[in-house]
């Protein structure tokens, strides 16, 4: 059985094939490839968001959110999210909150929690980062995430972040 997954994806660079949306268009088509047969996809508005901990002078982001089914391990998602990651572009060797192409970060995978080097699930930084729980909330409003009593609304209604507000960039995508 296919567990749900959520994922973030993010672009603040040009690739050589298009722009920031086409980027993140083109790493939803191919986490779309990666779903059993007749499973759908919740994929929730692309926001603007100002870099955070980022180096001076980085580009504005696009960011959303999708949840996808996948059947099979965490850490095999993660291995195919950074291959579609190398393959639209993104350096494997990068400076950390560098500017780049694309972004995929594995969200939550259905209840399990993981604690390894590599990969955190549920991912820690969600309930302190605006640009994750808005679209997040968009798509999975009543989700609780293991470790965590607090609904996404819970949390995006009662985020304390020196973030700067979001821009809706657009809904169909």
């Amino acid at each position: 059985m296919a567990t749900r997954v959520g994922i973030a994806l993010g672009s603040n660079l040009p690739s050589p094939q298009g722009d920031r949306l086409s980027n993140i268009v083109a790493a939803r088509d191919l986490l779309v490839e990666l779903m059993p047969p007749y499973e759908n996809i919740k994929q929730a508005p692309i926001y603007q968001s100002e870099p955070l901990d980022c180096p001076e002078g980085s580009p504005v982001f696009l960011n959303t959110v999708v949840e996808i089914s996948y059947d099979g391990t965490a850490d095999g998602l993660l291995k195919k999210t950074q291959a579609i990651e190398r393959q639209l572009g993104r350096n494997s060797v990068h400076q950390r909150n560098a500017p780049r192409i694309i972004d995929i970060d594995i969200l939550y995978f259905g209840s399990e929690s993981h604690h390894q080097e590599d990969l955190i699930i549920p991912h820690p930084e969600i309930p302190h980062r605006l640009f994750v729980l808005k679209p997040l909330a968009d798509i999975r409003p009543e989700l609780v995430l293991p470790g965590n009593g607090k609904t996404i609304a819970d949390q995006l209604q009662h985020l304390d972040s020196d973030e700067a507000p979001l821009s809706l960039v657009t809904t169909s995508w």
